[in-house]
């Protein structure tokens, strides 16, 4: 599903629409969508993407946010949080995400999200 912006849902997609607000979840991760921010959970990290998820007319966005490692004991100082750039395509109310450190070009991973759904994740901390 997505929403123009105005509550409402649209069919088909429009440059302009956003991700449905509310939970989308899967194998790994937990993303929640609001009207201008995602927050995103996984296994032993977070994260959050800067700005409103709005999609172009394929469903797709693009956008750079923040990736914070987790671990069991203290942090150190030398650990930081990584820009990360995120790029999702949202078809009715599965999402693809694919996650990828600009500091080092590795992906992180691509997941698979159901809207309505709760992440399955597994915390080591």
């Amino acid at each position: 599903m997505f929403d123009a912006g105005d509550g409402s849902s649209s069919n088909p997609i429009s440059p302009g629409d956003h991700v449905a607000v509310g939970t989308w979840g899967g194998e790994h991760a937990a993303l929640e969508v609001t009207a201008d921010r995602g927050r995103i959970e996984y296994d032993c990290a977070h994260g959050d993407f800067a700005g409103s998820l709005e999609v172009d007319r394929g469903g797709r966005f693009e956008g750079i946010g923040t990736h914070t490692p987790e671990h069991g004991g203290p942090v150190r100082e030398d650990e930081k949080a990584h820009v990360a750039s995120r790029t999702l395509r949202v078809d009715g109310g599965r999402m693809t995400l694919t996650v990828t450190l600009t500091d080092t070009g590795g992906i992180l991973g691509t997941f698979t999200l159901t809207q309505g759904v709760a992440g399955r994740l597994t915390k080591w901390l």
